[in-house]
């Protein structure tokens, strides 16, 4: 199977994994998603994230994402892709975005590494802004 966009994959299973009260889910790995995956949990969206390395059975990886919750609550409210194969979006530092008036965060892809709009506001740069979480 052949993903086109394997971040949009991504936040998608991580988006049923929680209408389906799932406590823990596994996605195929890729140096992107482990970095998404580790600002999620540095943010305290999801409880743990542990990589797979690959192997012969495994040529990509995996990644075994814990996910978070409050009660009966998900800790993650929504989900959201920006910048789509087919639809770029670059932001100067100017125009970080700010999610929910700041109750939530845009991960950045920039020239120094994938970080979030915060670190990308403090450090002065700008960048591809791929998904937003709240």
């Amino acid at each position: 199977m052949v993903i086109s966009d394997p971040i949009a994959d991504m936040l998608t299973r991580i988006r049923n994994a929680i209408m389906a009260r799932h406590e823990s889910l596994t996605i195929p790995g890729s140096t992107i998603k482990k970095s998404i995956a580790e600002i999620l949990q540095q943010e305290g969206y999801i409880s743990r994230t542990d990589w797979t390395a690959p192997s012969a059975g495994n040529p990509q990886g995996s990644i075994d994402i814990r996910l978070k919750w409050d009660g009966k609550d998900s800790v993650i409210d929504g989900l959201k892709r920006i910048s789509k194969p087919g639809r770029r979006i670059y932001v100067g530092h100017g125009d970080l975005p700010k999610v929910r008036n700041g109750l939530g965060i845009a991960i950045l892809s920039t020239s120094s590494g994938v970080m979030t709009e915060k670190s990308a506001r403090n450090a002065g740069i700008g960048g591809e802004v791929l998904c937003e979480i709240w």
